[in-house]
């Protein structure tokens, strides 16, 4: 049993942004049912710890200005991660819970229209037009959402939400393999959205004219806020407002699922990565 604190408290121990988490209090946390070694000991150490080598090319590459024009503000893609070792003889619940650790894991990061998470554009770089926060390190709501996958369990589904919200299959666990993504509807009541989603689970948004434009991940009942409403793990702007009234940071961050909220009004569909079931493996 373990609190976000405790969590973001290892989690966020090697990374280049472990400051920015401590300057927003979230009254939201999250309840593992696995120790949290087992579920993210790989996360802080070995391979996939590396910051440097989440991209598709060497470190050393990410800032050559002949890039620039090739890659824009986005900058380098993400590289497809192996299966963690030993994921084949656990649990879907271990799976589940697996993703939304290794998202806490980037609460504080901004919400960048980047790749990779740990990408942060130099002064005299091409900027995006569209962006709205300040540059900086971070992650939009489906390059969240992919990285967050392929960093956990190998999977790796597009980073554009549009074509992300139609997925009927996703690469992985690991290059060369791929996995059904099943789709799901939504549930008639509000009442019931917390029985039919799992953790892990992708819900979908759509704007105001009805265009898919935002993706979450569902936090499930492993999630604990003081007002006893669901909880999300997105990256988005400012604008969101916690359970005691303070404004939530642009980025990602947890936030809550609640009947008057967008989320909820403009929800569109759910896709499902991590099976249902006691079956083992992924």
């Amino acid at each position: 049993m373990q609190r976000l604190a405790l969590a973001l408290a290892s989690l966020l121990a090697a990374s280049p942004l472990a400051a920015l988490a401590a300057d927003y209090r979230s009254p939201y946390s999250v309840k593992f049912t696995f120790p949290l070694e087992e579920l993210t000991g790989d996360l802080t150490k070995g391979p996939r710890s590396d910051w440097k080598d989440s991209a598709s090319v060497p470190f050393r590459e990410w800032f050559l200005p002949a890039n620039a024009a090739r890659w824009g503000y986005r900058g380098p893609g993400a590289k497809h991660y192996d299966a963690p070792p030993g994921a084949s003889t656990k649990s879907p619940d271990w799976a589940r819970q697996r993703v939304i650790a290794t998202g806490l894991g980037l609460v504080g990061y901004t919400y960048q229209h980047h790749h990779v998470p740990y990408w942060e554009p130099p002064a005299d770089w091409p900027r995006d037009a569209t962006q709205k926060t300040p540059p900086g390190k971070g992650l939009d709501c489906s390059n969240f959402t992919a990285f967050v996958y392929n960093l956990a369990l190998g999977i790796k589904p597009t980073g554009d939400v549009r074509k992300q919200a139609e997925l009927t299959e996703v690469p992985g666990p690991g290059p060369n393999r791929t996995s059904p993504v099943q789709r799901i509807e939504l549930p008639e009541r509000f009442e019931d959205y917390a029985r039919t989603l799992l953790t892990g689970d992708l819900l979908f948004i759509k704007n105001t004219s009805g265009a898919l434009s935002h993706v979450v991940l569902w936090v499930g009942a492993i999630g604990r806020s003081p007002d006893g409403v669901s909880l999300i793990l997105d990256s988005t702007g400012a604008g969101n407002f916690d359970s005691h009234g303070n404004e939530i940071p642009d980025g990602v961050q947890l936030r809550a699922f609640k009947p008057n909220s967008w989320y909820c009004r403009q929800a569109s569909h759910i896709l499902r990565i991590i099976p249902a079931g006691p079956a083992k493996g992924i």
